[in-house]
């Protein structure tokens, strides 16, 4: 076979290789940000402590669940 069709084969295959890897990684990170969220609860109680605020519970709740419908989404 000529030398040109080798060189398209092999950007051809490089192209399909990238996007493929991006994809690929993309699903996985979702995947693991949807079963392993960033914060919990104890954290971002810790967190609005030392940023002056009084958690309570009620807005403990409602970050939580703003943060994992943000996850959602994306």
């Amino acid at each position: 076979m000529a030398t040109w069709i080798w060189v398209l084969i092999v950007i051809l295959a490089l192209v399909v290789g990238l996007i493929g890897g991006f994809y690929g990684a993309r699903k996985y990170m979702e995947k693991y940000l949807k079963e392993n969220p960033p914060f919990n609860e104890d954290q971002l109680r810790q967190l609005m402590l030392q940023m002056g605020q009084k958690p309570s519970q009620k807005k403990l709740n409602q970050m939580m669940h703003t943060m994992q419908n943000n996850v959602g989404k994306k």
